[in-house]
């Protein structure tokens, strides 16, 4: 808690400051919450503040490796699908100066209910409500906010010189590939890109809010749908946030629950195999050159349990199997 009771003692001076309000106190907390494998996240409440900030919040401190600019990106993607009446969670600030706690951070109002990870019946069910929902918003208010960089290939453009800045050479035949296949497009959509249980919440049997945001799109749906079909059937059981009770219901069922997450959209937004395995090549790059970058990294933050995990060697596997193209990272140091 340490750690915890710092990060709220820096937010509150800086508050002070910030609104103008020196009476700003903690009123409750701070409470870390799990879910974030790269940054910290603290529920609490405050007082002396304006009527927007009385209710309960959350903290989200980014890790110092990060772009600063990441803060702004979700503040502006959050604020718009609020507006348009996506349970997202309204950011009320947004710096991207990390001297008041050490990094880039956001605070935002704190949305009712739990993880839908933690109650899995009817989990694929309520998936597909928050997915399907957000597809079908109008995506040009967010298109507008954020620009070439929330198109798919802005998306391409930043991987590629990912890739060249961290030397991952054993990569770059896969957007090689990428650029090489005529790309199967539909209307673009807002993409979540990385919607999963643990970003979901859910109130009784109600989608209550959808939370993390930095890797939205405005892009084909099935960009999305493969992101989500990839997280649900490699990312490894032992790292997800449930209780130790469920653990084994996790092991058994996440095939089938990618199964009926897959079919689910499928049976209302038809995509067709091959255009789901560009965009599955697509979406795995993103995590594929997030290891790729961990394991270059000689100095600062060390490797998150994500990282750590097998889900890096799963993906490249997938890969290799839908391209052909041999593909690799370099091997991790620890």
């Amino acid at each position: 808690m340490a750690r915890a009771d710092e990060l709220a003692r820096g937010l509150v001076a800086h508050l002070r400051r910030a609104l103008s309000a020196p009476g700003v106190e903690l009123a409750e907390g701070p409470t870390p919450i799990g879910g974030g494998f790269d940054t910290e996240i603290l529920a609490l409440r405050l007082r002396g503040v304006p009527s927007a900030w009385a209710g309960p919040l959350v903290l989200r401190v980014l890790r110092p490796h990060h772009d600063p600019v990441r803060v702004l990106r979700e503040e502006a993607t959050q604020n718009v699908l609020a507006d348009l009446g996506y349970p997202a969670p309204r950011v009320l600030l947004a710096t991207r100066d990390a001297a008041p706690l050490g990094a880039p951070f956001l605070v935002m109002t704190q949305l009712p209910g739990g993880p839908l990870m933690e109650r899995p019946l009817g989990m694929a069910g309520v998936l597909l409500d928050a997915q399907l929902r957000l597809h079908a918003l109008d995506s040009s208010p967010l298109a507008r906010v954020l620009g070439e960089v929330a198109t798919f290939d802005g998306y391409l453009a930043a991987l590629a010189w990912r890739v060249d800045l961290a030397r991952l050479t054993g990569l770059a035949p896969v957007i090689a590939w990428l650029r090489g296949r005529p790309r199967p497009d539909a209307a673009p959509v807002v993409c979540h890109g990385d919607l999963h249980p643990q970003n979901v919440l859910i109130e009784g049997r109600r989608l209550s809010g959808v939370l993390d945001w930095p890797n939205v799109l405005v892009a084909d749906p099935a960009f999305d749908v493969a992101s989500t079909h990839l997280i649900l059937r490699f990312v490894p059981a032992e790292l997800v946030s449930v209780p130790r009770s469920l653990r084994w219901l996790l092991r058994v069922g996440q095939r089938v629950l990618a199964h009926r997450y897959l079919a689910g959209y499928r049976r209302r937004r038809p995509i067709r195999r091959e255009r789901l395995a560009y965009y599955e090549v697509a979406a795995a790059m993103r995590a594929l050159v997030q290891a790729g970058e961990s394991r270059r990294r000689t100095v600062g933050e060390p490797p998150s349990a994500l990282d750590r995990s097998p889900y890096a060697a799963r993906l490249l596997a997938h890969v290799r199997t839908l391209t052909g193209v041999p593909a690799d990272l370099p091997p991790p140091p620890w």
